[in-house]
């Protein structure tokens, strides 16, 4: 089949990547013409495991094609896919003008039968507005030409989303058409062979379901988040009560670690989307607003607990700081947890040291430039380096290197022996014998013997 995707960030180049993979070939396109041309030579604009590989073999085998032109990529095909930015507005709202502005070129560029995909993530009632611009376009020209709708949104997990492509769990696809429902089963057939995966709706339906998946991923972190402040207050042990609620199988391990809050580009994002759509059809989402509340309070957390233990007096000291991405495998820093605890550890006048294996390029970007000028933050190049002479070290992001860190060296480089644990990595107990103070989400403090 020849595809196009049209907008090449996480979604689309991934959709794009994988696609060809399977011995179709893909038109990716953007309007960003430096991320184009550097595509082209291999340079992508996300780090993602896995795709810089299948990026740079497809594009050299004549697979994968970028361009800045969709009517190049129209050219040769008939299945688009819109995959292209729903920003939140200032009121939570998804920003659709990408994806109808996109639809109008489609239209207007449009010469055969042809079956657009939404693949961005788009409140319930898109499909209708996008195939509204797209015939809009069509009678301007005075052409009579068919074309379908679908609703295909993406379930990709960032730090593992060309796997999840290769091997889904499931594919949702929202389609009232025979002719488009064809078309997606010949395009997704490759990639469920062992195990049909495929389940068709009604197109709202399909919109509706990629919502309420991440509102619902959201809100059991919410839950954790929330009996873990309880915990803490009634001296008990969170991880204890995960492994107990866990183990019921109408619960489930996944998603219920407590931690420091979720961020990305997708949770924060939608789950203020799902309020705002709420409330524009007169609906109060209590829960959807308390599970956003929750973790807007639990991204304070971490600086909570360092300001605690020194009493409020954070003036002068530095504060390690290891893991800056808002989840390990990618070098995504929206809506992190880090953003927050660095923000309120820099405004209390503390300094940090912040060591992170991927985001370090992206992570100034996420700060004000004279921070780093006056080295008020510093993102070093090394775990252990940025504990040199701190005051406190937290963990944020749960990268692999960090699970096992060598303890006696680490006493010996921080100047206090603290550790504030924004993912519970780490044994109380262990690092108590270790010499540290310790502080994990939920879970009763230790402290090192005196």
């Amino acid at each position: 089949m020849n595809i196009t995707v049209v907008g090449t960030g996480y979604v689309g180049l991934v959709t794009g990547a994988c696609i060809a993979e399977m011995g179709n070939t893909v038109y990716c396109v953007d309007v960003d013409q430096n991320k184009i041309e550097n595509l082209k030579k291999g340079i992508l604009p996300i780090y993602e495991p896995e795709l810089d590989t299948i990026v740079v073999e497809n594009h050299a085998a004549g697979r994968l094609h970028f361009t800045t032109s969709l009517r190049e990529a129209m050219a040769d095909t008939d299945v688009y896919f819109i995959a292209v930015g729903t920003p939140p507005g200032e009121d939570g709202s998804a920003d659709l003008r990408y994806v109808l502005d996109v639809a109008r070129e489609i239209g207007s560029l449009m010469e055969r039968p042809s079956v657009v995909i939404n693949k961005s993530t788009v409140p319930v009632g898109t499909a209708d507005k996008v195939r509204d611009a797209v015939r809009q376009q069509l009678e301007t020209r005075g052409v009579d030409i068919e074309f379908d709708v679908v609703s295909n949104p993406e379930f990709l997990k960032e730090g593992a989303a060309v796997d999840d492509f290769m091997h889904p769990d499931r594919i949702i696809v929202g389609t009232d058409s025979a002719r488009a429902r064809q078309i997606m089963d010949e395009l997704y057939a490759p990639f469920i062979r062992n195990h049909p995966r495929m389940m068709f709706m009604g197109v709202r339906d399909a919109e509706m379901t990629k919502y309420a998946a991440n509102a619902m991923l959201a809100t059991k972190i919410s839950f954790m988040n929330e009996v873990a402040s309880l915990c803490e207050r009634l001296g008990v042990d969170v991880e204890n009560v995960r492994l107990g609620i866990g183990s019921d199988q109408r619960i489930g391990f996944h998603f219920i670690y407590a931690g420091c809050g979720y961020g990305g580009s997708c949770f924060p994002k939608d789950v203020k989307a799902l309020i705002s759509i709420a409330h524009q059809n007169d609906f109060e989402p209590k829960l959807l607003q308390a599970v956003e509340a929750r973790n807007d309070l639990q991204k304070h957390s971490l600086f909570n607990k360092v300001s605690a233990h020194f009493s409020g007096d954070l003036e002068g000291r530095t504060i390690a700081v290891w893991g800056l991405a808002f989840k390990p495998g990618t070098d995504d820093m929206r809506e992190a947890p880090s953003v927050v605890l660095i923000n309120s550890l820099i405004n209390a006048g503390a300094k940090v040291r912040a060591f992170d294996p991927v985001a370090h390029e992206t992570a100034p970007r996420e700060f004000p430039a004279e921070w780093l000028t006056e080295k008020k933050l510093e993102i070093v190049d090394g775990q252990y380096e940025a504990a040199i002479d701190a005051d406190a070290l937290v963990l944020v992001t749960e990268w692999k290197p960090f699970r096992r860190p060598d303890f006696k060296a680490l006493k010996k480089l921080l100047r206090t022996p603290v550790i504030v644990d924004g993912r519970n990595q780490y044994d109380p107990a262990q690092t108590q014998r270790a010499g540290f103070h310790y502080y994990g989400i939920g879970r009763m403090p230790a402290h090192a013997a005196v």
